[in-house]
């Protein structure tokens, strides 16, 4: 059965770093694309950072230099990381995957999401 579950949402102070986690059962993330995906209050959906299953990271445009994900195919999790954080940056943040995660192509066959975890940054 294939799971994701995030973690690592809370309160973020501007300037600052925020960290998340997602843990992955059901397939392994050391040969499959991930993503994180993240939507602010009032905002649409949105592509925040993508690894290919080679292990290819790709971040958007607005976060590029301050995005870093990674992964670690013993515990079969992935994370991101962004720094020097604004209010821009409050959103619920969500690991998915899928048959198409943009520029990092194919991930798994079938799109599977967490239920996501809330930031929230504020000076």
């Amino acid at each position: 059965q294939v799971q994701l579950v995030e973690s690592g949402g809370g309160l973020v102070h501007v300037g600052g770093a925020l960290s998340l986690s997602c843990v992955v059962s059901g397939f392994s993330v050391s040969s499959t694309g991930m993503g994180w995906f993240r939507q602010a209050p009032g905002k649409t959906f949105e592509a925040v950072a993508c690894m290919t299953g080679d292990g290819h990271v790709y971040c958007e445009d607005s976060i590029r230099g301050r995005c870093m994900m990674s992964r670690d195919g013993a515990k079969n999790m992935v994370f991101l990381e962004i720094t020097k954080v604004t209010e821009e940056d409050t959103a619920g943040y969500f690991c998915g995957t899928g048959p198409d995660l943009g520029p990092c192509g194919a991930g798994y066959s079938k799109d599977y999401w967490g239920k996501g975890t809330v930031v929230s940054v504020s000076s």
